[in-house]
């Protein structure tokens, strides 16, 4: 599939996952994906502190809109552009659009935000997803990623406007959430990447996220973004003495059973992360995307570019699949829901 149709497929791209995935990593490589196909492109984060900028090599940014990637130069690259999005900022830019300016403030520093929360549960959720709402109807960018919650909150978060339009019947809440619910729902509009790692227990919360996603919300899912994969590595089952011994190598004492040990490590977490991929290819019939494990500390723009890079070589492989929210019968007796793209 050409990476600029796979990205043209839906507006908002929702990235979510257990937490410890990398899924603020997945975001990052994902927009520099879409960047290097010419999309311009806006990644939103809900909860801060993730590391995004230092990814970028930019310097933190709040819910002003800052550019972390600039495009142009011998690529063609589009930009990369970020913002924070918090329940508190959302509410006064609401206000302030709608003539009530002098009170939007005073309202948020009055801590009455959490008093409606608290009455009607979901609301803060509502207040940012309707921002994103907006931005997606304007339109901010050819791409907008959602730096979504950890996987248990996510379910939550995008189950609010259901949530709302049963608690509150009438007016501009229930109209918001009805919106937002429009949004999530159709396919050309938002779909949902879900990031895995390959192993035992992010897997499990994967395949129960996608079920409750599609149950509870009706989003389409996208493919799944397997994350952290040791690439495979000639020559671990030899023996390092006499590989040494052929190469003409010495050892130093020790050297050869630290040798072994890492390659049996290797090995087996290899052998593990195949078992997990085929085990999750089976119980979710959903295209998957695999990038590779970083081995850094920390990320930065070198290290995202090769996730884009990996990233935009799996997407080429992608088959076009007509893109769906709804699981059949026959799916479920499999434990198969179906997915977007």
């Amino acid at each position: 599939m050409d990476p600029a149709q796979f990205f043209a497929t839906s507006r908002v791209v929702i990235v979510a996952g257990k937490g410890g995935v990398g899924k603020t990593a997945v975001s990052a490589a994902l927009a520099r994906s879409a960047a290097l196909a010419g999309l311009s492109t806006l990644i939103i984060e809900v909860e801060g502190k993730s590391g995004l900028s230092t990814m970028f090599g930019q310097p933190p940014f709040d819910y002003e809109e800052v550019v972390l990637s600039k495009g142009g130069g011998p690529t063609g690259a589009a930009d990369v552009r970020a913002r924070t999005l918090t329940p508190d900022d959302a509410l006064i830019e609401y206000l302030e659009d709608h003539g009530m300016s002098r009170i939007s403030r005073r309202l948020v520093h009055s801590g009455a935000i959490d008093m409606v929360a608290t009455a009607a549960p979901g609301i803060k959720d509502i207040l940012i997803l309707g921002k994103v709402k907006q931005l997606e109807r304007a339109p901010a960018a050819d791409l907008i990623v959602l730096d979504a919650p950890a996987a248990g909150h996510a379910i939550s978060f995008l189950r609010s406007p259901r949530g709302l339009i049963d608690a509150v019947r009438v007016g501009p809440i229930n109209s918001q959430a009805r919106d937002v619910l429009d949004m999530l729902t159709d396919p050309t509009r938002c779909q949902v990447l879900l990031v895995t790692l390959p192993e035992e227990t992010p897997v499990n919360e994967l395949i129960e996220t996608a079920y409750s996603l599609e149950d509870e919300v009706g989003v389409s899912l996208g493919p799944v973004v397997v994350n952290g994969l040791y690439p495979p590595l000639p020559g671990l089952d030899r023996d390092p003495e006499e590989a040494a011994a052929e190469a003409g190598a010495f050892l130093h004492p020790g050297e050869a059973h630290s040798l072994r040990a890492a390659a049996r490590f290797r090995l087996d977490r290899m052998a593990l992360q195949t078992e997990q991929v085929e085990r999750l290819a089976q119980r979710l019939p959903l295209p998957q995307l695999q990038l590779p494990y970083v081995f850094a500390a920390d990320l930065g723009p070198e290290h995202i570019d090769d996730l884009a890079r990996a990233l935009t070589r799996g997407i080429e492989k992608l088959s076009a699949i007509p893109a769906t929210n709804e699981t059949t019968e026959s799916d479920r007796d499999g434990s198969r829901p179906k997915g977007g793209l």
